[in-house]
């Protein structure tokens, strides 16, 4: 079979036109495979970034922010930051002392956004009822420095600032709880993990 010139001129322009649309292709491709690998980067590295932050857990030495509600065992709140206005988080550097021992331990090996129920016994919480704490003041001294009758459960602030509830008063004397009002109670917390650092 004999090819004409015609022929072999199509058959070679057809060539050439595929020569530059194969370069044409080859332009494009490295910035089309720069675009997948950036691509796929930062999918990576988001993925890792995610996984890490779902994935870290507290641990002792870790400063985190929790949101919380305080309760009795009978269910009254004694305290929260939850549906306050204007409250923020509970921050705390984990066992640092900086709460009480309870709640320290209790945030240890949570994720950011786990919530837990614990309750904390009494030795974890505020300790019990320290009698020592029960101080006796002759009722007059008080009477000057108050400027006021002491009443029961008139609040009181030593000149050290710790706080304290009068529990009795006579002619003679009058008694000041310094524990804390929280002593001697089992607690009970709902705690929910904002941020771990």
């Amino acid at each position: 079979m004999e090819i004409s010139k015609n022929d072999a001129g199509k058959d070679a322009k057809a060539d050439g036109t595929k020569g530059k649309k194969a370069k044409e292709k080859s332009k494009m491709t490295p910035k089309v495979v720069i675009a997948v690998v950036v691509l796929a980067a930062i999918v990576i590295v988001t993925y890792f970034a995610i996984g890490n932050a779902l994935g870290q857990t507290v641990q002792n030495g870790d400063t985190v922010q929790v949101n919380y509600t305080g309760m009795f065992t009978n269910g009254t709140i004694f305290s929260s930051n939850i549906g306050v206005q204007n409250s923020t988080p509970l921050q705390f550097k984990v066992g640092a002392n900086q709460v009480i021992q309870g709640f320290d331990q209790a945030v240890i090996g949570m994720r950011v956004g786990q919530e837990k129920n614990i309750t904390i016994p009494v030795n974890e919480a505020y300790g019990p009822v320290n009698p020592a704490l029960f101080i006796d003041i002759p009722t007059n001294t008080l009477e000057t420095e108050l400027n006021a009758t002491p009443t029961i459960g008139m609040s009181i602030q030593d000149s050290n600032g710790a706080h304290g509830i009068i529990t009795a008063v006579n002619s003679t004397h009058t008694t000041i709880d310094f524990n804390s009002p929280l002593a001697g109670k089992t607690l009970v917390f709902k705690i929910v993990v904002v941020s771990i650092t």
